[in-house]
């Protein structure tokens, strides 16, 4: 059973739409027995690191992620903000993450505000750092995905990033330490790219 965790932030029909369209069934759940149910996760999120944290830990979600991913090693994908919470902190709040990757989220500062608008919304080409991991399955430089963030996220273990975009700089796209993935893009929104996206994770991660 596919989860996508459900605390008040996220495109949450988008992502479930999209997994149904390419023939998965999801479910969205707030529910702490679905979540330990799971045997995939998603954590989606649009909105404030702060306020996704506060969210995580009013619906009593986080001692049960902790246990699902730290302890049982269910897969999860974090997506936009998701990937972010993965993380130790953020600049744009003074909460700590879920510290289950050693990576900060950082915001952009844009040398010219005209020329680089920040939130950052539109397709960008990635550059792929690690041929080795499943979710990458038919991926190359020349693949592209729609973002939509004013903060990315810099990972400490460089081993561990799989994709790199630019925008004003270089900045880690997509990340990875054993089951537990991340991506900065928006894979609902990506059309093919998504899709293969997706499908490599529920079927081959």
């Amino acid at each position: 059973m596919i989860v996508i965790v459900d605390y008040g932030l996220g495109n949450l029909g988008s992502i479930r739409n999209m997994l149904e369209f390419i023939g998965f069934d999801a479910v969205v759940s707030s529910d702490k027995e679905t979540v330990l149910k799971a045997d995939k996760l998603i954590l989606p999120g649009v909105g404030s690191f702060d306020q996704g944290m506060i969210n995580l830990r009013e619906r009593e979600l986080i001692p049960v992620l902790n246990q699902r991913i730290l302890t049982d090693k269910v897969p999860i994908l974090g997506i936009c903000l998701g990937m972010q919470l993965f993380g130790l902190k953020s600049e744009e709040g003074s909460l700590p993450g879920l510290s289950w990757l050693e990576l900060e989220s950082k915001k952009f500062n844009p040398p010219d505000p005209l020329l680089f608008p920040v939130p950052h919304l539109g397709w960008e080409y990635v550059s792929v750092k690690n041929n080795g991991s499943k979710l990458l399955k038919g991926f190359d430089d020349e693949t592209k995905f729609y973002f939509a963030h004013s903060y990315y996220v810099s990972c400490k273990n460089r081993e561990e990033v799989l994709l790199e975009a630019n925008y004003i700089h270089s900045f880690d796209a997509s990340v990875q330490k054993e089951h537990i993935a991340g991506v900065q893009f928006h894979p609902e929104k990506s059309h093919k790219h998504g899709m293969q996206l997706l499908t490599n994770f529920v079927s081959h991660f």
